[in-house]
């Protein structure tokens, strides 16, 4: 008589143990080229979410002037059901002392742009610009003024990057003029520093950002995921630089004695990665593992009602081997 109740509650429990809610996902576009390859179209016509974020442009200043930088080209292999949000990354510096009167004409040639770049290359865009900018406190009214003629000019939907000090320090930075942002779970340090951490994604250093993301003025949040990996390549002196989409099993070569699971150093001058390095260079792999995802969007379920998911970024080195039905 006891048994079937008790079976049922431990049924019930592990129910509701094992439930996650669901998050559907895309992915940014993050190359000059626009070209998708086989595994990459696969990978994409998987993701649930409509849209893929794809940058178009950058914005830098250069000697006083407004320059775009890496304009995209198209590839007649990019080919995608999906509904392109055009996206561009603008440098902070682009709004340091600007003028007033250079703002409007600012948002006018960044829309500008993307309507020439659409119509060349035929791109099936939403309703939707993202703009990306690790904006400071000293930038922040300017900044928001350019969003807020951005979306006058254009007539379209403005969303906006949100970076982990951006939240913590509301105060300073300010709150942006949109009604969605996207809140990048990534770069929570420097990767040319000397650290044992994670600079592409540590979740203790994420959490303290985020501790009172519940409090954020903006509540439709998205969540910017990190799928990438790099190696950083340190040199007799101590300088830094990055090789972009290395990854553990890079470091298999009988040029190199492990340090760690994670770092070596080069036995032997010679051409590794497309790069010339030196004997007694180091190596430091940094990537994302399953579980650090996992424990991301765990916390974010505590904090956020109900978000999609955009990993960083669509590409066929860093996409093959994810399992995106972790979530």
């Amino acid at each position: 008589m006891h048994i079937r109740p008790f079976l049922l509650l431990i049924f019930l429990s592990f129910i509701s143990c094992g439930k996650r809610d669901h998050h559907p996902y895309t992915f940014y576009y993050w190359k000059t080229k626009l070209a998708l390859d086989k595994t990459e179209k696969d990978i994409l016509k998987k993701a649930g979410d409509p849209i893929l974020y794809t940058r178009f442009f950058d914005v830098d200043k250069v000697d006083g002037k407004f320059q775009p930088i890496g304009v995209i080209t198209k590839d007649k292999s990019f080919e995608t059901d999906k509904q392109i949000a055009p996206t561009v990354f603008i440098t902070n510096r682009t709004f340091l002392y600007i003028k007033k009167e250079n703002i409007p004409f600012l948002a006018e040639k960044v829309h500008q742009l993307i309507q020439k770049k659409t119509a060349e290359y035929h791109l099936k865009t939403n309703n939707e610009i993202q703009i990306d900018c690790d904006w400071t406190a000293g930038t922040r009214d300017d900044y928001f003024t350019f969003l807020k003629e951005l979306k006058r000019i254009s007539g379209k939907e403005i969303t906006c990057t949100l970076r982990l000090h951006q939240v913590k320090d509301k105060a300073q930075t300010g709150i942006p003029p949109v009604a969605k942002v996207f809140l990048m779970c990534y770069s929570t340090s420097s990767p040319l520093e000397n650290s044992d951490k994670n600079s592409i994604l540590d979740v203790n250093i994420l959490k303290s950002y985020l501790s009172k993301l519940e409090e954020y003025p903006i509540k439709k949040i998205e969540v910017a995921l990190p799928i990438y990996s790099w190696g950083i390549v340190t040199n007799h002196l101590g300088k830094h630089r990055l090789i972009n989409a290395l990854s553990q099993k890079d470091l298999d070569n009988p040029d190199f004695r492990k340090i760690s699971e994670n770092e070596i150093e080069i036995q032997k001058d010679g051409f590794y990665f497309g790069n010339f390095l030196n004997k007694g260079f180091k190596i430091k792999i940094e990537e994302i593992s399953d579980q650090q995802l996992l424990d991301v969007i765990h916390f974010l379920d505590k904090k956020i009602p109900q978000y999609n998911i955009i990993y960083y970024q669509l590409d066929s080195k860093f996409v093959i081997n994810q399992n995106f039905n972790l979530i």
